[in-house]
């Protein structure tokens, strides 16, 4: 039987097979499995639809597993887009979008049931719809595609038991439309959350009756709840962020500019693609699962990476709220606003059963309720405009230039992180954040204020023009690595005193010093030394802690005499890492146990807490920490003189979103660090229970260096593989590479493409 032939019998069984059967979940919040399995019956035209659409869509897998879609239409290029997508990680698309839509306690149980509430405090799937219908028609045919596209492959895939979402529908991308891994809304916390909506009828009968007339409350800035976290914790949780350099024509041995796309996000979080249509799509780099855009990468002419910003663009306003005759109202100047209330119903996972609570939502003009603070309810204002966020991560795409890239910057609303930007014109920019709201600078907006007050409110949104950024500077590089935007340029930088302090209180980092010191120093770049620039192993951190531990042994050495050989191995350490150095592992232990054990204080940058441990906290317990350090190594390795690459491992067994680590199987030596000691290539790796040995699950992910010129240029490098199906010669072919830091050569121009190509197909075969 003709493949085709075949390939069309089985699509039209499992699309006349109710999709209740496949999976045990329903398609949406409202609908019950009786109405979910009549709605994913399809008639014959559904089926035709589908399949016409897929043979309109070429998708060529390179010899790394890479898809490249090609397609006439944007909206066909997002058919395959999707669905290639699907093909690598079904398992992560359906995550992010049970999560995104507030479904995630179906799946996980009752403990997810706030992460669900804080998803439809700020948007409900009514919203989400009106939105889709809100967009402009290409906008909504992108949707579209994304759903069919998802939606043939499981017609395609029978064999994929869905854990929930047996549909996919087109209003879905607009719960999950930037790309980042730290989405504002995660930014949001749950225990707040939890404690204020557990007990919302309590909370209500204790609301004070209006008094009249009403009145404006005297301006305060409150102070924020709960204090910070302490450093133990601070400093084991692994930093987020990534790298961003660019540098012009006039730093580099081509004369072209070259930028370096370097996330650090969890592994996995992104696979690499290629789409391209005959509407002038042509881009190349990572993108989210289950988004049709590529968040970080390039087309011929432009590049664009995006690192993670500390500029404060979440508020959180201190609401007035009183019962006026059984409404609830909150202050606003000299009026009472009615609060706006609704209620949704959430499902949550108990054992075998779907159970259901009810909960309000209590939102203002100022943002949903999202926890009280000494008995006040406050509203959290976060950038929440689905559909230019949508607009703006597809447009950037599709951008020749400077002059366009700064055009698709006015929509204003890529508020979570920082821009670095160079085209094939020699151009280099750096965005600080996008959405920054407008507010009046006598408030102190890290701190919760007064929403009673009109004059905390935000007054719209600052002209990019406005924010802080940076366009061919006369240094002829830039760069960012999560920290203040006024060293992005060296002396060429922006200065702090042209900008209200809300716009960048970022602090330095150790990697932002050697970004600076390297940039400033290095030789005319290309492809290959932009690498090895990106992966100096230098590590700033060390050169503050370290030398005050072997200060104060030489200070106390009478009383160490068994520290000797240890601090002899560090005293001669050249703060370089390597998969051989001891040092390395006696120094990232020792910092990690000092951290942990040191009371220090915790009003500091990541930065200043560890000159504070190396310089300021006091001798004998520097040396103390140092010593239970070496007794954890030789009862875990056998000896602390063990090398760095014996503990520090890479290790991919399974495609589990929740992976698990075993000592006993195989994995690979790394030779790089955690981000926290200023490692420019970042490798976060913790213990995990039954483990020993330290496993990476975080840091240099999707990495790139384009070189823009008559025909771009670029070598791309990925952790593990593409797909996370064990069984593919691409689960883990990169894994090697990872680690020994070998660059594959990206095929962008269709001729390299076919070249490389070891299969051709449509979507569906």
């Amino acid at each position: 039987m003709p493949i085709k032939t075949l390939r069309n019998r089985l699509l039209m069984l499992f699309l006349l097979m109710p999709a209740v059967l496949m999976a045990g979940g329903c398609t949406s919040e409202e609908e019950s499995p009786a109405s979910a399995s009549a709605s994913a019956s399809a008639t014959d035209p559904e089926l035709q639809r589908l399949q016409a659409i897929a043979e309109r869509v070429t998708i060529m897998r390179d010899d790394f597993g890479v898809a490249h879609v090609y397609a006439g239409t944007d909206a066909d290029a997002a058919f395959g887009f999707l669905y290639a997508q699907a093909e690598d990680d079904f398992p992560r698309i359906e995550r992010n979008y049970i999560w995104a839509t507030g479904r995630l306690a179906e799946v996980e149980g009752e403990s997810a049931l706030y992460s669900d509430l804080r998803a439809k405090l700020y948007m409900t799937q009514d919203e989400a719809r009106a939105a889709y219908a809100a967009s402009p028609d290409w906008l909504q045919a992108l949707c579209d595609a994304f759903a069919d596209g998802l939606n043939y492959y499981l017609a395609t895939h029978p064999q994929v038991q869905p854990q929930l979402l047996t549909r996919f529908e087109p209003w879905m991308p607009f719960y999950f439309f930037e790309g980042s891994i730290g989405g504002d809304i995660e930014a949001i916390g749950l225990p707040g959350i939890e404690a204020f909506y557990s007990q919302v009828g309590q909370r209500v009968d204790e609301l004070p009756v209006a008094s009249a007339p009403a009145r404006m409350q005297t301006p305060r800035v409150a102070q924020r709840q709960p204090a910070p976290a302490p450093l133990s914790q601070t400093l084991f949780d692994e930093p987020s962020g990534s790298n961003g350099f660019a540098v012009t024509g006039a730093k580099s041995e081509s004369g072209n500019a070259i930028l370096l796309i370097n996330p650090h996000t969890s592994f996995y979080f992104r696979g690499e693609y290629h789409v391209v249509s005959e509407e002038g799509l042509n881009a190349y780099g990572a993108s989210t699962w289950g988004q049709f855009f590529i968040y970080q990468g390039f087309n011929e002419s432009t590049g664009w990476m995006h690192t993670s910003t500390r500029a404060d663009f979440i508020d959180e306003f201190v609401q007035d709220v009183v019962s006026e005759n059984g409404q609830l109202m909150y202050r606003y100047g000299d009026e009472l606003r009615p609060l706006e209330v609704m209620e949704t119903t959430l499902r949550y996972r108990d054992g075998d059963t779907l159970r259901e609570r009810r909960f309000p939502l209590y939102r203002t003009h100022q943002g949903p309720i999202t926890h009280s603070m000494e008995g006040q309810w406050v509203a959290t204002r976060i950038n929440w405009n689905p559909v230019d966020a949508l607009r703006q991560s597809y447009l950037r795409m599709k951008t020749s230039d400077y002059d366009g890239f700064r055009e698709v910057m006015d929509i204003r609303t890529n508020s979570s992180n920082n821009t670095v930007f160079a085209d094939a014109k020699g151009n280099i920019a750096y965005f600080h954040g996008n959405f920054m709201p407008r507010r009046d600078p006598q408030f102190d907006y890290s701190m919760p204020v007064d929403g009673s007050n009109p004059a905390t409110d935000w007054q719209g949104v600052h002209e990019v023009e406005e924010t802080v950024m940076r366009v061919n500077p006369p240094n002829d590089w830039l760069q960012n690595t999560n920290a203040t935007p006024f060293t992005v340029a060296g002396a060429d930088s922006p200065k702090p005193e042209d900008y209200p302090v809300y716009m960048a209180p970022d602090a330095e980092n150790f990697r932002g010093l050697q970004a600076v010191s390297l940039l400033e120093a290095t030789p005319p770049l290309t492809i290959d030394s932009m690498i090895a620039l990106a992966y100096d192993s230098y590590l700033q951190g060390f050169a503050q802690l370290i030398p005050g531990l072997v200060s104060a042994w030489e200070a106390n050495a009478a009383e160490w005499p068994q520290l000797e050989q240890a601090i002899d191995v560090l005293r001669d350490w050249d703060l370089r890492v390597s998969a051989d150095s001891v040092p390395m592992s006696l120094a990232h232990f020792y910092g990690m146990n000092a951290a942990q054990r040191i009371d220090t204080p915790t009003d500091m940058s990541r930065m200043e807490q560890i000159n504070w441990l190396g310089t300021d906290s006091p001798e004998d317990e520097r040396l103390g920490v140092f010593s239970e350090t070496l007794l954890e190594l030789e009862g875990a390795f056998g000896s602390w003189a063990t090398p760095w690459g014996e503990i520090n491992r890479y290790q991919r067994l399974t495609g589990d979103i929740d992976h698990q680590y075993d000592d006993e199987a195989p994995s690979l030596p790394v030779g790089m660090a955690s981000s926290r000691w200023g490692a420019l290539a970042s490798y976060g790796a913790r213990a995990y229970p039954g483990t020993d040995r330290i496993y990476g699950t975080s840091g240099n992910s999707f990495v790139a260096v384009v070189e823009f010129g008559e025909r771009v240029r670029a070598k791309s490098l990925l952790a593990g593989g593409q797909s996370s199906d064990p069984e593919s010669p691409h689960f883990d072919d990169q894994a090697l590479r990872y680690i020994n830091r070998e660059f594959k050569d990206v095929a962008y121009y269709r001729e390299d493409v076919k070249k490389r190509a070891v299969r051709t197909y449509h979507p569906g075969e």
